[in-house]
């Protein structure tokens, strides 16, 4: 159970807000590169942290976020025309380069100096491997942007980045991420063990629905959960994830050592959070990092469908199953035990419940139990990160970007073995593990 006033601490993330501020610190995925496909491209409206703001790329290429209003009368610059290097707000002509240096002003006297004395707020971008990547933080020198090992892959290695609104706060949609009990209900709840590949990972999360022990450590990124199960005689299945500051998620799907999986819970605002899938090359780990288990389990389908782009502010990647219809709910499937929830997509079975739960659920309603003890942990973290940047002490995630070179996954360990240290160099990211190709005790294998 949290207070009410440590989750709206947690929860609430517009500028000057604990939380917001320390969310600020770091470099945000802001949009995907090709929804700015071309110089002079359409302007897309973006919100980040309850702040309004409209993406364009100008004719050079480079990426410019930076206020939504025109500072002149607060004309919407969204309807500007993106042209010779900057972005012409309708009105009156004004104009914007990327930098939010009025370049233009035409509607005042040529012998005026007005325009160098007019600024719009925009904030600094780089683009690296298919995204913008965006600081809204005070710092004048730059952080270094982190070193999220599927956003670093080389040009010609296999990766996927796709993004998904959520209607709910940040931290509640992530709490799914590291939250390993539910793998066995919400997702394999209408499989057997029976129907599963004996000595695979599904195969041992079903025949013992309910992890028999969780240890969770605080980290200098945040915190990792190893949970366990019994595997054979004399053996453990370990699922292993991370949670990094400010909100990165590093699921315990497919093999640990060769998953190359980050995902990002971004805010939008207070209730709604721009989900992003960043993968590199792993053949058990396709789409939203299933590890391969693809059709095998009903309702087990990958990437979930999208309605056609909207240009609000909340309108970029919604999907065609939501709120709205019941997440297209089968309750024959369900009734039948055919999908456990009768919804399917794992993403979509993970989206339905925390969206359900309310834009911010009432914590102070919660009863947790000691599944729940990575999430309690990890609420902890974020409450504390927030508060002691107040104090003056930054995350060492802002200045450390080697701190993300984790990764994430399952593994067969010995009984009495701890599985924090003999994971360690399973765990390193940027290393080539062809000893594990074909030894996979991944799902359905």
């Amino acid at each position: 159970m949290l207070s009410a006033s440590d989750n709206a601490l947690m929860c609430q993330v517009g500028p000057g807000t604990p939380t917001g501020e320390m969310i600020r610190q770091h470099w945000i995925p802001a949009i995907m590169s090709r929804e700015l496909p071309n110089p002079d491209s359409d302007p897309v409206r973006v919100r980040l942290l309850s702040e309004d703001l409209v993406a364009f790329r100008d004719t050079n290429g480079n990426v410019g976020l930076i206020d939504s209003f025109c500072p002149h009368r607060r004309a919407s610059l969204f309807f500007g025309r993106n042209e010779e290097c900057g972005l012409r707000c309708v009105y009156h002509g004004w104009k914007f380069d990327v930098n939010g240096d009025c370049v233009d002003m035409p509607s005042e006297p040529a012998e005026s100096n007005f325009r160098d004395k007019v600024k719009i707020k925009a904030y600094p971008c780089q683009e690296r491997n298919g995204i913008v990547w965006t600081y809204m933080g005070p710092r004048s020198e730059l952080p270094p942007l982190p070193d999220i090992e599927p956003n670093m892959l080389p040009d010609d290695a296999e990766q996927s980045v796709w993004t998904a609104m959520r209607d709910c706060n940040f931290v509640q949609a992530l709490e799914g991420d590291i939250d390993t009990s539910h793998l066995g209900f919400l997702h394999l709840g209408s499989v057997t063990a029976d129907k599963l590949s004996p000595g695979s990972y599904d195969f041992y999360t079903v025949r013992d629905r309910a992890p028999l022990g969780y240890d969770v450590v605080d980290t200098d990124y945040g915190t990792s959960y190893g949970a366990w199960r019994p595997a054979e005689e004399d053996s453990i299945y370990w699922r292993v994830a991370h949670f990094l500051l400010p909100f990165y998620t590093m699921i315990p799907t497919s093999v640990l050592g060769w998953q190359i999986l980050v995902r990002a819970w971004v805010p939008i605002d207070d209730e709604h959070t721009m989900f992003w899938n960043i993968s590199g090359p792993n053949p058990f780990a396709r789409g939203i990092g299933s590890a391969g288990r693809g059709n095998n389990v009903p309702g087990a389908s990958l990437l979930p469908e999208f309605l056609p782009q909207g240009t609000g502010f909340l309108g970029r990647w919604r999907l065609a199953s939501r709120a709205e219809n019941d997440y297209l709910i089968d309750r024959e499937a369900q009734k039948t035990n055919k999908i456990f929830t009768g919804i399917s997509g794992i993403h979509l079975q993970d989206q339905s419940v925390t969206e359900q739960m309310g834009a911010i659920a009432d914590r102070t309603k919660e009863h947790l139990g000691s599944s729940d003890s990575m999430v309690i942990k990890t609420r902890r973290r974020i409450i504390s990160a927030s508060i002691n940047l107040q104090e003056g002490m930054v995350p060492a995630t802002v200045d450390r970007p080697e701190l993300y070179q984790e990764r994430s996954g399952g593994t067969i360990l010995p009984k009495g073995q701890g599985w924090f240290e003999a994971t360690r160099e399973l765990r390193k990211a940027f290393v080539d593990r062809p000893e594990l190709e074909g030894a996979d005790r991944g799902p359905n294998r």
